[in-house]
């Protein structure tokens, strides 16, 4: 069985990843914030936060610049939206939604065919309670972050 896992060409992960077994260095660029509307630290936090991913949940070594993996993208929206109104006079939102999306380009240097590489969005969402975000915003944020990162890393490595 074990050199079945080997001649296959992949290293498999625990973490329910698949890396090819010749991939050793990872570069994570930085995120610039395009959205209209900007959280000052979002674009440092997810860039992080990929970056720990990616560390966390695989054996590559993370580089600056020239990994075999490079991330890189730019964060297209970030929206506080109503997500349910209340009863009564005011109609005051009772749910809002705070949406993140990033556009993320995932470029595979050892993958000669390219079949690997793409370039797509990612959203993630977290609903709270009431209109206003002031109290809620960086862990909102932060709980975003986890599910973005997620999301970039199993369609990087995990071919889902």
């Amino acid at each position: 069985m074990t050199l079945l896992i080997q001649s296959c060409g992949v290293k498999y992960s625990f973490t329910g990843g698949s890396i090819p077994k010749d991939m050793k260095t990872y570069s994570v660029l930085y995120f610039e914030n395009l959205s209209p509307m900007v959280y000052p630290t979002l674009s440092q936090n997810l860039t992080e936060g990929l970056k720990e991913r990616v560390r966390t949940q695989s054996s590559l070594s993370q580089v600056n610049n020239d990994g075999d993996a490079i991330f890189e993208g730019t964060i297209t929206s970030y929206a506080i939206t109503a997500a349910a109104a209340g009863a009564g006079a005011l109609q005051r939102a009772e749910n809002s939604r705070l949406t993140i999306t990033v556009k993320v380009k995932y470029t595979n240097r050892l993958d000669q065919t390219g079949e690997s590489n793409f370039e797509e969005s990612f959203t993630q969402f977290k609903e709270f309670a009431g209109s206003n975000i002031s109290a809620v915003e960086a862990q909102l944020n932060q709980d975003i972050i986890k599910m973005l990162t997620e999301d970039i890393y199993n369609r990087a490595f995990a071919n889902w």
